[in-house]
């Protein structure tokens, strides 16, 4: 799939479409959910243009890679997520419930999250 350069994401990092910025260095960009499923829901993108993880890991270089995770890493410190813990989620593809086409990570925190998959959810 080739990168739209019109999602909303490679929009925000234009900044036609602001953004409730919680973080950002050469790498990445991290911002508040607008419609956040926990009480901390923050999306950590890479500034480079890539649709997927699969694209990312497969093209993104050794330092945008490294500089994302270690990014991740940084925004759930220092929103002191570290302990009593949080969750990261990667959505790819169709079935995966991608609906952005930028590569993403999600940070959810601040109340007990629960399972995120159980056995029904594959029936």
């Amino acid at each position: 799939m080739a990168y739209d350069t019109d999602n909303i994401f490679a929009k925000i990092l234009r900044g036609e479409i602001p953004c409730d910025k919680i973080y950002e260095d050469d790498w990445v960009l991290a911002f508040n959910d607008i419609a956040p499923a926990a009480p901390v829901h923050v999306l950590v993108i890479p500034k480079g243009a890539y649709v997927s993880m699969d694209d990312f890991t497969a093209t993104a270089s050794d330092a945008e890679i490294v500089g994302f995770y270690k990014a991740v890493g940084k925004v759930a410190r220092d929103l002191s997520l570290v302990e009593p813990g949080y969750r990261t989620l990667n959505n790819t593809g169709v079935h995966g419930g991608q609906e952005v086409p930028h590569f993403h990570v999600h940070i959810f925190g601040g109340k007990p999250l629960g399972p995120m998959l159980t056995r029904s959810s594959f029936r």
